[in-house]
């Protein structure tokens, strides 16, 4: 923090506030008054006039902690106040202060209005963020046993969703054991969330964890969006950044977090502009920010079970929290979901000890172990590289032959050079063993030779590739192809706009769509692309009902 706090807690000059004061309103806060509150919506972004304001650090087990002092010319704000959910820390007044408050909409025309300036506060934003994920204080304290896969599911989904939190090992950890007495929690209860707001979760699933946070947020059944966007992976959020700066009211769900595969990814290095790679996370971050700054509408983690035509004017989504969301169009970026191994008791281990991405709770959890790896395409190859610089040793397993026909030549080259990678060509993985949920060995075979190995091994890592996220479409009529991909206009009758699938006003792009090249670029070109197909199908429906 100390060699960014220029760009973290930037000082607005007085010709500046006077720029950014028609967005917001003046309020006066007496000594001791919150501007803001952990766990409540702020008001919004506190332009400080006169007077010291104090940022505290407050988790929801009565610790706090000053974190900084805002005096004259200072704002108070984060990325939560962008999005319009719940902050994570206390805003208190420590003497009379006057402030310029701008409330989140107006925000956003700030950003869009003021370049320079909405270029500041939105970096200020991002870092402050960051300070707070590596601050360990803010956001829910989660209590459960390391390593369940519980417990690893919630940690995921918090990592994934850019939130900060805290998670205490209550086989190790004091703290929580205290917790659990405090709260008279079972330890089949395990693991509980305790929310900023002071809620006690048992247990809980994402949803839960969502809606408790503030993540899961009510949307506008009265209102008809220009456009539905389904997926928030690359496809979804550029689709969803391009509709938004030009204009169009747009909404966007998905049933997990921002970024999909894409963000999963520990290393990006074939992407266009950044020559030194970039992880999955933070490109997707910096998407969904955008989004953001945009006025995207959002709602994850939400799960859209059923896609109708509406009685009136354009269609109707279903979700399963009962929601009933209206557009005159719909975008669809469910990308793909994970394919599993055909191994009876994969499922008793998924979770803590079967992985379907490599992030660094994974890496933690395999350090210094030896570990295998099915796949042989990019994802692998990057997985791979990273747990190299975990693990001890990492197996690559793999049905071709070579690496060549389906890992880019980098990625080989990185492979061939780490001397604890091993690869297994023309090899399966035939079975796991272990008790209670904790993989103790696996077991391969050479397909040449029809020879079998046991190693001890804990983690396995699946990269098999994945299969279209579709299901939830059967009911609808919407055209997929053998394999469940969805068939846009290449693949069917003329007259179809590009990207369109066999609904007039409904469009599929990135992983989701049949043929589609399975790569980000061009899954955040079809993003783009849909968009200006948008425009020309919104126009014919404007022109239709004008006459």
């Amino acid at each position: 923090m100390e060699t960014r706090r220029d760009q973290i807690f930037p000082i607005l000059k007085p010709a500046e506030i006077d720029r950014l004061r028609r967005f917001g309103t003046p309020r006066t806060y007496q000594v001791g008054e919150y501007l803001e509150k952990t766990g409540t919506v702020s008001p919004g972004m506190f332009i400080i006039l006169s007077g010291e304001a104090q940022i505290r650090q407050h988790d929801p087990l009565g610790h706090e902690e000053p974190f900084i002092n805002y005096g004259p010319g200072s704002f108070m704000a984060e990325l939560a106040v962008l999005s319009g959910r719940p902050v994570l820390v206390d805003g208190i007044a420590l003497t009379v202060v006057e402030a310029l408050v701008i409330p989140t909409p107006r925000l956003r025309d700030l950003m869009v209005e003021e370049a320079e300036l909405g270029e500041r506060i939105m970096r200020a934003l991002i870092l402050r963020r960051v300070v707070l994920l590596e601050s360990g204080m803010a956001g829910p304290v989660i209590v459960g046993r390391g390593g369940d896969a519980r417990l690893l599911r919630l940690e995921n989904f918090l990592n994934r969703n850019g939130h900060p939190h805290h998670t205490l090992d209550f086989a190790s950890d004091d703290s929580a054991k205290t917790i659990v007495e405090r709260f008279h929690v079972a330890e089949d209860d395990l693991p509980i969330v305790i929310c900023p707001n002071g809620q006690l979760l048992r247990h809980p699933d994402e949803h839960e964890l969502g809606n408790c946070l503030g993540l899961v947020k009510e949307i506008d059944l009265s209102k008809v969006y220009d456009v539905m966007i389904v997926g928030a992976g690359p496809a979804g959020l550029a689709a969803a950044v391009y509709a938004a700066s030009e204009g169009l009211s747009t909404v966007m769900l998905d049933c997990a977090a921002f970024g999909g595969q894409a963000g999963a990814s520990m290393r990006i290095e074939n992407y266009l502009g950044f020559p030194t790679g970039i992880t999955g996370m933070a490109l997707m971050a910096r998407a969904y920010n955008q989004a953001q700054k945009f006025g995207v509408e959002m709602s994850i983690p939400e799960e859209v079970v059923r896609l109708c035509e509406d009685k009136g004017d354009g269609f109707v989504l279903y979700t399963r929290s009962d929601q009933q969301v209206r557009a005159r169009s719909v975008v669809i970026a469910t990308g793909a979901r994970y394919r599993k191994l055909d191994i009876p008791n994969l499922a008793e281990f998924e979770g803590s000890h079967v992985h379907y991405w490599a992030s660094p709770l994974e890496g933690r959890l395999c350090a210094n172990q030896e570990v295998a790896l099915v796949g042989a395409g990019n994802s692998a190859g990057q997985a791979a590289v990273y747990l190299a610089t975990q693990a001890a040793k990492v197996y690559i397993l793999m049905r071709g032959k070579s690496l060549d026909a389906t890992m880019s030549q980098y990625l080989i080259e990185r492979i061939e050079a780490q001397k604890n990678i091993k690869v297994m060509p023309e090899t399966e993985v035939v079975g796991l063993s272990g008790t209670d949920g904790v993989l103790q060995s696996v077991r391969w075979r050479d397909r040449r030779t029809g020879q079998e190995a046991m190693r001890d091994i804990a983690h396995l890592f699946l990269f098999i590739g994945a299969d279209p996220n579709t299901d939830w479409l059967r009911a609808s009529g919407i055209a997929v192809d053998p394999k469940g991909f969805i068939l846009t206009s290449g693949d069917l009758r003329d007259g179809k706009r590009p990207l369109e699938t066999n609904w007039c006003g409904v469009f599929a792009i990135g992983d989701v769509r049949s043929g589609s090249v399975k790569r980000v670029a061009s899954s955040v070109g079809e993003g783009a692309q849909v968009i200006a197909t948008l425009h020309a199908y919104l126009a014919e429906q404007n022109t239709e009902a004008t006459a």
